[in-house]
Order: structure tokens, then C-alpha cells, then sequence
């Protein structure tokens, strides 16, 4: 009775001219400018079951039951979801989802979409897979999907797998489609994450070699790093480079030698396709003191490097700019209070749903 005096309370003073009857038979009455202004499928539907002038005319919403009949009403003539409409938004959301999409109502869709997606479970992300596909909420989709991918021995366990199994082979071939195109996407990430990786410790490499190089010198240890200690960054260069210079296999078949040894000579090729220092020998402010640089450099002149080689040249240079880049925003002072906030941004686990 609260319900139907809330619904009391919100109509205008004037006489209600529709009755709009549910599932179980109950009728409740509306103001038909107030359904055809929110509706235009509603407004067409009044149009058509009217059949004179002023006259009272009746509207049939089935497939819900009464209660969420009434909650869309009554969310219709507020017009609105407000925060004291939360809690009716919630109990009935799969039906208002439902309701919306079919009456056309895009505000009350966008808010009945958000509160299922908000509660989602594994147990219900079936169904609620079905009915985003149904009601075109793709939100909803997403979000099921993803669930589904996460938890899928869960999803497994649920009625609406089992009911999709014996009967519904299309959701049941749609859901694990979703499966595998997670699996692949996962994969991709993975290989571009060491991808990435891979260029980025390359970029260290140039680095180290222009470090060890310099005119300064390194001046990095050669002991063993201790045990609670990173090795400096340069070392295994170092010792790879004292390896290529005393190689036996490298000297007794020249433009041979083992695989330290050629992976020694890939990066000494790989600084000269990045190095824009001029040789030792010519002018010029910073030249360039690695090994083999000019060497390389020459049979790039005579030689044109594959489409392969480009790219890894390529792909190098812009990893070494975004450390770069990176490592200078770390060196910045960061204000005392946007340390604070995201920290406890941090420990709220805001950072993580954004990962």
C-alpha cells in the first residue's frame, strides 16, 4: 500500500485516464501524457487502444511482474533516478533493463544497465550474457564476458549454463567463443609485454655501451653484486665484451665464433644504427667511442639494412625515448599532497581496477 500511495503522490491533479494492466491482472492507473512524454512506443500503444476522445483506454505490460510494473511507473513520473530510487533500481533491475530497452527509455536503461552490471555474479553472468545480447546493453555484454573468462568454473555451476547446454546451443557455442577470444588476447598481451621488455632491455644495452665508453669511463664495480644488492647495469657487458676479446673460436674462424661472441656483434651493430655521434676521427663535439660504430656505420652507407632490421632499429629508438621519458618524471618533485592522494588512492585499490 506504500508503494501505490508513493505513486499516489507523484501524479498531477488530474484524472488518471489509463490503466495499464500487468501480468497477474492488476491494473494501475496513469496519465497517459506522462507515459507518452517518457515513451514514444508507449505513446503510439495509448494512440491506438484509445478510441474516442478523453476516453480511458488500457495498455497491457506483461512478461514482468507487478511489482516491477510499478517500479517503472513510478520511476517514469520522476522522470529521473534519484538516489532514493537506488534501492528500487536494484531489486528490480534485470526487468527494468528489460522494460526500458523495450519502451524505448534511454536514461532509465543506461541506469538499470549500470546497477545489474554493478552486481554481477558469476552464478547469474549467463542469463544477464542473454539479456544484454536481447537488450542490446553492451556494458552488461562486456561485463559478463569478462567474468565469464574469469571465473568460468563458477559460470559453470550455475543453472543458466546447465539450461544453455541442453538447450540454447547458440549461447552455449556464443560463451565459449567469448572464452577463446580471452585466451588469444591474453596471449597477445603476453608477447607484447615481453616484447616490449625485450626492446627496453636492448635500450639499456645502447645505453651501457655509450656508458662504458664514455669519455669518463665506467666506473662501475667488477665484483660480484651482493646478495641484497641489483648487479650494475653495465657489468654483464662488460664481461660479455671481455669474452669477444678473448675468444678462441671467434680468432680461428674469422666472422665466426660462438653465439656470445655474435650477440656481442649484433649489439655492436645495433648501437651504430642508433648512435648519432660522429666518429672519433672527424669533427665533432661527442664522438663516439664504441668499437666498431664507424665500421657498421659504413656498411649501412653501402648496404641497405632489411625491412626487419628497420623495424628492430625502430622500435629500439622509441624504447629508449620512453625510458628516458620516464626515468625524468621520476627525478621530478612530486607535490606533498598528490603523494598523499594517490596513495591512498593506492591502498583504496582504485590502482588496481585501473590496471
Amino acid at each position: 500500500m506504500t508503494q501505490w500511495a508513493d505513486l499516489d503522490a507523484l501524479r498531477p491533479a488530474v484524472a488518471a485516464d489509463v490503466q495499464v494492466v500487468t501480468s497477474d491482472g492488476k491494473s494501475i492507473a496513469a496519465h497517459s501524457f506522462v507515459l507518452g512524454t517518457a515513451s514514444p512506443v508507449l505513446e503510439r500503444m495509448i494512440e491506438r487502444a484509445r478510441r474516442g476522445w478523453n476516453a480511458e483506454c488500457t495498455i497491457r505490460v506483461l512478461g514482468v511482474s507487478s511489482d516491477a510494473v510499478f517500479a517503472f511507473l513510478q520511476l517514469l513520473y520522476a522522470s529521473r533516478v534519484t538516489p532514493e530510487d537506488e534501492e528500487v533500481v536494484t531489486a528490480h533491475g534485470p526487468q527494468l533493463l528489460a522494460l526500458s530497452h523495450a519502451y524505448r527509455i534511454g536514461w532509465l536503461k543506461r541506469a538499470a544497465e549500470a546497477s545489474v552490471t554493478a552486481r554481477l555474479t558469476p552464478e547469474h553472468a549467463v542469463d544477464m550474457l542473454k539479456l544484454a545480447r536481447l537488450c542490446d546493453a553492451p556494458r552488461l555484454y562486456l561485463r559478463c564476458a569478462r567474468l565469464a573468462a574469469k571465473d568460468f568454473a563458477a559460470v559453470e555451476r550455475s543453472e543458466g549454463w546447465r539450461f544453455a547446454r541442453r538447450h540454447d546451443a547458440a549461447l552455449e557455442l556464443e560463451i565459449l567463443q567469448l572464452l577463446e577470444d580471452a585466451d588469444q588476447r591474453r596471449e597477445r598481451w603476453a608477447r607484447e609485454r615481453a616484447s616490449r621488455e625485450a626492446y627496453r632491455q636492448l635500450g639499456e644495452a645502447m645505453d651501457s655501451l655509450e656508458h662504458i665508453f664514455s669519455d669518463d669511463g665506467c666506473s662501475c664495480a667488477d665484483a660480484d653484486a651482493d646478495a641484497d644488492t641489483d648487479a650494475p647495469p653495465c657489468r654483464g657487458l662488460r664481461l660479455l665484451m671481455r669474452h669477444y676479446a678473448t675468444c678462441g673460436a671467434r680468432k680461428a674462424a674469422p666472422g665466426g665464433g660462438c653465439t656470445r661472441c655474435k650477440r656481442m656483434v649484433q649489439l655492436f651493430r645495433l648501437h651504430a644504427s642508433v648512435c648519432d655521434r660522429a666518429a672519433p676521427h672527424d669533427d665533432g663535439d661527442r664522438p663516439c667511442r664504441v668499437p666498431l660504430c664507424s665500421h657498421f656505420k659504413g656498411k649501412m652507407r653501402a648496404e641497405k639494412a632489411d625491412k626487419t632490421w628497420r623495424l628492430l632499429v625502430k622500435k629500439v629508438t622509441r624504447a629508449r625515448a620512453m625510458s628516458r621519458l620516464a626515468a625524468g618524471r621520476e627525478r621530478e618533485v612530486v607535490p606533498e599532497v598528490v603523494a598523499a592522494s594517490w596513495a591512498r588512492y593506492s591502498s583504496s585499490g582504485g590502482a588496481a581496477r585501473l590496471r
